[in-house]
């Protein structure tokens, strides 16, 4: 077989050293744009995870590597000269001009031809390769000619960065934070080699511009810099290396192949280096395309899907990681408003692959100044004191910890009333332990509702109902239930989620336009004044039931594309009059049915309102439009913001994974400085400790982890050995079983988690 390979970084060089060595009879040529001796940039970071995975496939170029790198344990977080160590976290540096030239010694030593200086644009002169390998990187030429063909996305992230080197030597890879009177600068630092370090510095645009940078003019940024980061280069200079200021390209392709040209290492995918993914991508990549292509050696076709099979989805989730990395950075002055720890863990677990947990065990040092920071910011005496378990205090309510069961139809009652299955629904889990229950969407009328079996509070009796269940909770729980209280608009008039055939009689649907939802809903009609009168007033008497059904608190519905919520998008507000158009005319109704109902509603008791922070959907609502209606409504004397997504139309496309609507929450919380909730694929207790330290949200809603676990909170207390208050007498003999057999499950996971933890490669 003929293989050419365009472009000589770490992923083709990689690539050709492990194809060559275990097929010497293929011929393998490399072309290369540079020169031998040239590099761009300074050093590569490598994890111990990445250093073994090298290790078991060329043990020559590991121990290459290996006795070139600057290892270190421990990463450090400075802002301002304040600075914290955080280890356990296994990484090394190498100089990215040693590594290649290390690279290639084995090519040579394997047989791989090397060809430099050599700028590959016209394909036409390997007609006889049988394997094309384009990995010429960020600025691919052979990408850039096919990009139709590979489904190229190239998309440019807001911060600015520039990459240095110095002679500033490092202990451990260090992140020096920098307040100036711009905004705050960024330095990833980390060294390579014995008097060598890299320095990227980052920043916002908007930081960027008003210092004054200029891109390609290296003398102006280096005084600059040198003069902003004087105390963390302790006198030492920077070395520029065609040091511009870049926008960091977020490249994606729909398709790796196409005939019998391959993508590999920049030109395929690009991961942020703040996450110190890029080589390492690359070369993880060219163990790929080895394995297929060593495994197909006579069906080129069949190598390419083997090889985009078994690597797309490492890789999209290593971008997926770079991207909430990249995000955390991007907002770095939203975050630095945060106290010194909860900043600096915030850093620490930005990728979502680091929870407290990770670095508990890592660095327990660490974790317990993250705690008694934020402890001592909630009064919290008691050492140690798990975040989720903490209180938390609303108007006059004070919530025992910080778990929140989300709104989750049960779809059982008749005519609006609920029964039985309610009431050991909510009370179960009551007594489980919750901080707050949220209700199911509760209907302001009959025609409000979503199904025929949707509870209402819209008669007396549904209010008798409601407080024989507010009624049990409150003697015999320290639970609180709060009441959502809402509207189905166009979505209403529909099946149970588990009924097969629609209703055979549908009621008038109302929307702030005539757009159905999807082709089987009815379309709904226009709201006019009086519509919105009536609504209005329903809204309102429904809250004076609420009181007097005696909940704790009202949450608005204003989201999933429901009534209220069918005003706030652009893209089910189609409306010419004054509530339409700009988001305050849209605001205009959600907010006076929030006002009058807050008017009737005890002052003591606190009002949420349930937003969707993005429609998942092209021209919906923006982020912009998003911090308005959280402003407007805390303005109006919300309590907290309820923060979900989508669900306004049924062609969304939503991004989901763990703990996917939490950025959404934390820009909200941290931008309109109000309370908020989140929720969204948050399973357990670790993940909501990591929540709340990190300042991203006040309270964790959950729902499907409920349904078949009443008893989530007591696992997740036994798990964390705390001991609440109020765990029923009638079952408190069962701590003695419960706890102890948490504490090993827990033993058991940890040890698990140490013994998977890759070895050092220290030398």
């Amino acid at each position: 077989m003929k293989i050419t390979v365009i472009g000589g970084g770490p992923g083709g060089l990689y690539f050709s050293i492990l194809t060559k060595k275990a097929r010497p009879d293929w011929e393998i040529t490399v072309y290369e744009r540079n020169k031998p001796d040239d590099s761009f940039g300074f050093g590569v970071v490598f994890s111990d995870e990445t250093l073994s995975e090298f290790l078991k496939r060329d043990m020559q170029s590991y121990e290459l590597i290996r006795s070139n790198f600057a290892y270190w344990d421990d990463i450090i977080i400075a802002r301002d000269g304040q600075s914290v160590n955080i280890a356990g976290n296994g990484f090394c540096g190498c100089s990215r001009k040693k590594l290649l030239q290390l690279l290639h010694q084995r090519c040579q030593e394997e047989g791989v031809k090397l060809y430099f200086e050599q700028n590959v644009d016209d394909l036409s002169q390997f007609s006889n390769s049988d394997i094309i390998v384009a990995c010429d990187g960020i600025g691919s030429q052979i990408r850039t000619q096919f990009q139709d063909q590979f489904g190229t996305k190239i998309a440019l992230k807001q911060n600015r960065f520039v990459w240095c080197g110095s002679t500033k030597p490092l202990d451990a890879f260090t992140y020096f934070f920098r307040n100036t009177e711009h905004g705050l600068i960024v330095a990833h630092s980390y060294q390579y080699e014995p008097g060598m370090s890299t320095w990227i510095f980052e920043c916002s645009n908007e930081t960027w511009e008003k210092h004054g940078f200029e891109i390609t003019n290296e003398a102006d940024t280096v005084s600059k810099i040198e003069t902003i980061f004087a105390q963390e280069l302790d006198g030492h200079s920077l070395i520029t290396n065609k040091s511009n200021w870049r926008q960091f390209p977020h490249i994606t392709n729909e398709k790796w192949y196409h005939k019998n040209i391959v993508l590999l290492g920049d030109a395929k995918a690009t991961a942020h280096y703040s996450i110190g993914s890029g080589t390492k991508l690359a070369m993880d990549s060219a163990i790929g395309l080895s394995d297929a292509v060593l495994a197909n050696p006579n069906d080129v076709q069949a190598a390419f899907q083997n090889y985009e099979k078994s690597r797309r989805n490492t890789v999209e989730m290593i971008q997926h990681a770079a991207l909430v990395s990249l995000d955390w950075f991007e907002n770095m002055d939203r975050n630095n408003q945060h106290p010194f720890y909860q900043f600096a863990f915030g850093c620490m677990t930005r990728s979502k692959k680091v929870t407290f947990e990770n670095l508990k065990l890592r660095d327990e040092s660490f974790t317990d100044k993250v705690l008694k920071e934020f402890n001592d910011n909630c009064n919290i005496n008691i050492k140690n004191q798990s975040a989720a378990f903490s209180t938390f205090r609303l108007r006059n309510l004070e919530l025992q910890n910080r778990i929140v069961m989300s709104s989750m139809g049960q779809y059982s009652a008749k005519n609006g009333l609920v029964n039985d299955w309610h009431f050991q629904h909510y009370t179960s889990r009551a007594i489980g332990g919750l901080g707050l229950i949220m209700t199911e969407m509760t209907a302001v009328s009959e025609t409000g509702r979503i199904t025929l079996g949707c509870a209402g509070i819209y008669n007396n009796n549904q209010i008798i109902e409601w407080k024989r269940i507010t009624n049990f909770i409150h003697q015999n729980t320290q639970t609180k239930i709060g009441i959502q209280l809402g509207h189905s608009g166009r979505k209403g008039a529909t099946k149970k989620p588990w009924e097969e055939n629609d209703l055979d009689e549908k009621w008038e649907l109302l929307s702030a336009s005539a757009i159905p939802f999807n082709e089987k809903f009815t379309t709904p009609k226009e709201m006019t004044l009086s519509d919105m009168d009536l609504i209005c007033s329903q809204f309102v008497q429904a809250t004076k039931n609420a009181a007097e059904a005696d909940f704790d608190m009202i949450e608005l519905q204003a989201h999933h594309g429901f009534l209220l919520a069918s005003f706030l998008s652009p893209l089910t507000n189609k409306r010419n009059d004054e509530f339409g158009g700009s988001i305050e005319n849209r605001l205009k109704f959600p907010l006076r049915v929030f006002t009058e109902m807050r008017n009737v509603f005890p002052k003591e008791k606190p009002m949420s309102v349930r937003i969707s922070a993005t429609d998942w959907s092209e021209n919906g609502i923006s982020d912009e439009d998003v911090i308005a209606i959280a402003t407007a409504f805390a303005t109006a004397g919300a309590d907290i913001i309820n923060v979900s997504t989508g669900n306004t139309v049924a062609n969304q496309k939503p991004q989901t994974g763990r703990m996917w609507q939490v950025p959404f929450s934390d820009s909200i919380r941290n931008t309109v400085h109000i309370p908020t909730i989140t929720a969204g694929n948050i399973t357990d207790i670790d993940q909501i400790n990591t929540i709340i330290l990190n300042g991203k949200a006040d309270l964790v809603a959950l729902g499907k982890p409920l349904l078949l676990d009443a008893n989530f909170v007591r696992n997740a207390q036994a798990y964390e050995q705390f001991q609440p208050e109020d765990i029923p007498n009638q079952y408190k003999m069962g701590i003695s079983h419960l706890y102890p057999l948490k504490a090993s499950e827990r033993r058991q996971t940890e040890g698990m988690k140490k013994a998977l933890k890759p070895k050092s490669n220290k030398k």
